[in-house]
């Protein structure tokens, strides 16, 4: 009886975890993907050198930046896959979503921007109170937003 208890113990946050966390990544996603749909015209690199080129109006640095909390099924997957090694599949979802999350919002920083060069993604786990172990992550990405000088086209030209 008391394995039984212990078992219920820690199997309940487990799948509590697992099926939130679930509906909450599969919502953030969708955000991801509707908001890179909306960005798709403006290009972003890490290239150092400018991607269309021409007459440079003024350029400013761009950053944007999230913090995304690990749910209890990845802490005991990823503390089982610390049992066995290997990857821990568990967080590279975390990651994916964070990185995306971290650039879209350096887009959405520079409104009207004509594109976005040398673009720096930095990773952070964060620790929380319960002896050093990560319990979110933070992404920074940085960059240089270009805004190009508009040339308008004279009336009698068009």
């Amino acid at each position: 009886m008391e394995y039984l208890i212990l078992l219920v113990f820690w199997s309940v946050p487990v799948v509590l975890g697992y099926v939130f966390g679930r509906a909450a990544e599969s919502r953030h996603y969708r955000s991801i993907h509707a908001r890179e749909k909306a960005q798709l015209q403006m290009p972003a690199t890490s290239l150092k050198t400018l991607l269309r080129g021409g007459d440079v109006a003024r350029s400013k640095l761009v950053t944007g930046s999230v913090v995304i909390s690990i749910d209890y099924f990845k802490k005991a997957a990823s503390a089982l896959r610390s049992l066995v090694g290997g990857p821990v599949k568990s967080y590279e979802t975390l990651l994916d979503r964070a990185k995306r999350e971290a650039i879209l919002r350096l887009k959405e920083s520079c409104p009207g921007a004509d594109e976005i060069i040398n673009i720096r993604l930095e990773t952070m786990p964060l620790a929380g109170s319960q002896r050093g172990q990560v319990t979110s992550v933070e992404v920074l990405a940085y960059g240089t937003a270009i805004y190009y000088v508009k040339h308008e086209v004279p009336a009698s030209a068009a």
